[in-house]
């Protein structure tokens, strides 16, 4: 079996990773950190909404039982793209919605999903504001928040 990797940002990333999880295909997932400038954050860095990362869950997948087109739909069926640095109540740039790409081949599937939304007015009135950025460094978060809600019973977060 080969994997690739997917990288999104979808808000808190509790109830995205737990999302993404339950998905036939997804082989692993962590919750981290992407898109900044400062090397080994903490949750309490990112939280200052200084430090340019998002809050992430990179996944391992086999494309032979799911693909990366059904994972973007999984994405956009997760959240509102349409908010610019929030998710319900959760606001800053590191609840920011965010492809993160691994290839040129899922940055040109990012976009053209981006664009076939757009044109089909999924999200009318409001635009999707969701951003397509070539995969950084990948921070993983603090234990604590790995599978964090499975950890307490929990299927879902408040959003």
């Amino acid at each position: 079996m080969s994997t690739e990797k997917a990288t999104f940002g979808a808000g808190c990333f509790w109830g995205v990773e737990a999302a993404f999880a339950a998905i036939p295909g997804v082989t692993a997932t962590a919750v981290g950190y992407e898109g900044g400038a400062l090397a080994q954050p903490s949750y309490q860095d990112v939280c200052t909404d200084s430090t340019g990362h998002a809050e992430v869950v990179e996944l391992d997948f086999d494309p032979a039982r799911v693909s990366f087109e059904q994972l973007l739909d999984a994405f956009f069926a997760l959240h509102d793209p349409t908010t610019l640095n929030r998710q319900g109540p959760d606001w800053g740039t590191q609840y920011r919605s965010a492809i993160f790409f691994h290839s040129a081949e899922q940055q040109a599937r990012a976009q053209a999903k981006i664009d076939e939304l757009s044109a089909a007015g999924r999200f009318k009135p409001k635009r999707i504001v969701t951003k397509v950025e070539p995969a950084q460094t990948f921070w993983r978060a603090e234990e604590y928040h790995q599978r964090y809600l499975e950890k307490r019973g929990q299927a879902s977060c408040h959003i």
